[in-house]
Parts: structure tokens; C-alpha cells; sequence
């Protein structure tokens, strides 16, 4: 393997584990929804990264992660939409507060 991808690889793979530990710990919405784009930003980085190492002379790798950066877009305002419309219901974004909308 070569030890230039590790350059790439390392801070992607720190990336996805300050996300995932954002996701588990967090109780905002906001602060989850912030955490999932790290961790997705982090899978878009292993995706040309690669794309770059495996397929040097080709662009598929670039052109997925420019699809998945449109579709985290359209998710994330979805999401915060979604937010938006509970803090207007509830008057806060805590996820522990939210259970309380099942009944």
C-alpha cells in the first residue's frame, strides 16, 4: 500500500469516528445532524481518495461524491426543516424531549 494514501485515509477515518461518536453522544438534533454530515463528508473523502488511487486516469469516484454531496444537501434541509417544525411543536430540540410527541 502506498504510504501517501495514508495522508487521505487517516484524517477521513478520524473523521467518521468523531462523527459517529457526535451521533451516539449528542442529545440536539442539530448536533446529530451535524455529525451525520462528518460522517458522510468522511465516506465522500474515501470515495475519491480511492477513486485517485485505484483508477488514476478516470473521474468516477469524483462524480459519486459529487451526487452523494447533492443528496446529503437535500437531506440536511429536509432535516433541519423537520427540526424546525418540532421546535415549533415543542419549544426545544432535545431527542429526549421529542419521545414524548408518541403519545
Amino acid at each position: 500500500m502506498d504510504l501517501s494514501i495514508l495522508w487521505y485515509l487517516v484524517p477521513a477515518a478520524l473523521m467518521f469516528a468523531c462523527g459517529v461518536y457526535g451521533f451516539i453522544t449528542r442529545k440536539n438534533l442539530i448536533a446529530i445532524l451535524i455529525s451525520l454530515e462528518l460522517m458522510l463528508n468522511a465516506a465522500d473523502l474515501n470515495f475519491v481518495v480511492f477513486n485517485r488511487y485505484l483508477f488514476p486516469g478516470q473521474m468516477e469516484g469524483m462524480v459519486f461524491t459529487l451526487f452523494a454531496i447533492a443528496i446529503a444537501a437535500a437531506e440536511t434541509a429536509l432535516a433541519i426543516a423537520i427540526i424546525i417544525n418540532i421546535y415549533r411543536a415543542m419549544g426545544n430540540i432535545d431527542i429526549r424531549e421529542i419521545t414524548k410527541m408518541k403519545f
